[in-house]
């Protein structure tokens, strides 16, 4: 069985116009690979419809300022910690969310979309197109806001991922 986590940022208001909710490297090899299982955003700071980009992107150092956030289990039961640790510079084998600066380390979009921000936006991707970051990855991938959201505040927004 799989060992399963999810990094969740919840009702953050963003600090930067544009913004990574949720980044999370790779640990140094030999390591568990992170195998990504679900994304989503949603936002209940308005009750105005209006439409939002969203893209999943790898970058590479130098990476984004991240407030810290502690992956979360999804299977209670099981008896280990996940690899990856709260941190709040994108080093390899961290997590971090709600960004304060981008960091100049270049961004490859792997998925864009747009969505509709009174509906949320949930990607769960098919058999096929689950990625996979391996460990030792000189990049990390981030849930992100590539243009400035009407309203900074009420954004929730996380990565379901499986150490494989």
């Amino acid at each position: 069985m799989a060992r399963e986590f999810e990094v969740v940022a919840d009702n953050v208001t963003t600090v930067a116009a544009v913004v990574t909710l949720v980044f999370i490297n790779p640990a140094a090899a030999p390591n568990f690979n992170l195998e990504y299982r679900r994304h989503w955003v949603g936002f209940s700071g308005s009750n105005t419809s209006g439409q939002q980009r969203v893209q999943l992107v790898t970058q590479v150092t130098a990476f984004p300022t991240l407030t810290g956030a502690t992956p979360v289990k999804l299977r209670p039961a099981d008896p280990n910690v996940s690899i990856i640790v709260s941190g709040t510079a994108g080093a390899a084998g961290t997590c971090g969310i709600n960004a304060s600066a981008e960091g100049a380390g270049g961004k490859t979009v792997a998925h864009p979309d747009i969505f509709n921000v009174l509906n949320g936006w949930l990607y769960i991707p098919g058999p096929g197109e689950v990625r996979v970051m391996p460990a030792g990855s000189a990049s990390g991938l981030g849930l992100y806001l590539p243009t400035a959201p009407v309203t900074t505040s009420g954004w929730t927004a996380g990565q379901t991922y499986a150490e494989v």
